[in-house]
């Protein structure tokens, strides 16, 4: 697991305040809302929708909330939103290359504000999409089960790659067109996913072993993911254990 996928596990088991939860929700909101737009408001019909709405419940987002979005999108409910996806590359402190995807109702906004957090960080923006490649990542929890038979069922399920067991489950690699026929599939053999979803992951990696220069490329990459209109972010370095340790104490 990448040090910012490890990174991002620490803060979500670590939990949220309030007002990090409600900007949470805030972009689960615009994931519904864009994926429902663009096909159905049937999650079970629409691909990109049953994706936005489990990681929603994962999250603990209010039943009434997904409904009410999907509601917004669809036109049954009486607020119409629409949001546009723009995505920008470049790199950041220590040459970290980062992809930010955003969804935003006001381009120059978003534009400004990403530019902004690079060039404060010494970084700047600039093509680094051929350093990752989609994939599709399943949490598959172990729930006390032996790893090897997760593996092998997840391998059976059509998995491309399986990770070592870490913090108690496996992360199974997909192709992107095989992210839903994989849950699925692991899903029928009795192992539930905690969570499905698309990814970039990164082809090249650069290791951060200094605290001086962790610190400052993981408040790089959380000041990114703190704007309102950033739904994503993807990096491609890779923080030793001792490390991200040692830092996990500084998680709000």
């Amino acid at each position: 697991m990448s040090g910012h996928s490890k990174w991002s596990q620490i803060k979500r088991q670590k939990g949220a305040n309030d007002a990090k939860r409600g900007a949470l929700f805030t972009k689960l909101t615009r994931e519904i809302i864009t994926a429902a737009r663009q096909g159905s408001g049937d999650a079970e019909g629409n691909y990109r929708l049953r994706i936005a709405v489990d990681k929603a419940r994962a999250n603990s987002m209010p039943a009434e909330n997904i409904k009410r979005a999907i509601e917004r999108a669809t036109g049954s409910g009486a607020d119409a939103e629409q949001y546009e996806e723009i995505t920008y590359e470049g790199f950041g402190p220590n040459n970290v290359a980062v992809i930010v995807a955003t969804m935003t109702d006001n381009r120059n906004r978003t534009a400004s504000e990403i530019r902004s957090i690079f060039t404060k960080a010494g970084g700047s923006l600039a093509p680094v999409s051929w350093q990752f490649e989609p994939k599709g990542l399943i949490e598959l929890p172990l729930n006390g089960r032996d790893p090897d038979e997760v593996t092998l069922a997840a391998i059976d399920a059509g998995a491309s790659e399986v990770s070592s067991p870490e913090g108690g489950a496996i992360v199974v690699t997909t192709e992107p067109a095989d992210l839903e026929t994989v849950r699925q599939a692991l899903a029928a053999a009795g192992y539930a996913a905690a969570s499905a979803e698309l990814s970039m992951e990164p082809t090249t990696r650069v290791d951060v072993t200094e605290e001086k220069v962790a610190r400052n490329v993981l408040q790089f990459i959380e000041r990114l993911e703190d704007l309102d209109d950033v739904q994503n972010v993807y990096a491609n370095f890779d923080i030793p254990d001792a490390l991200l340790e040692q830092l996990e104490a500084s998680v709000a």
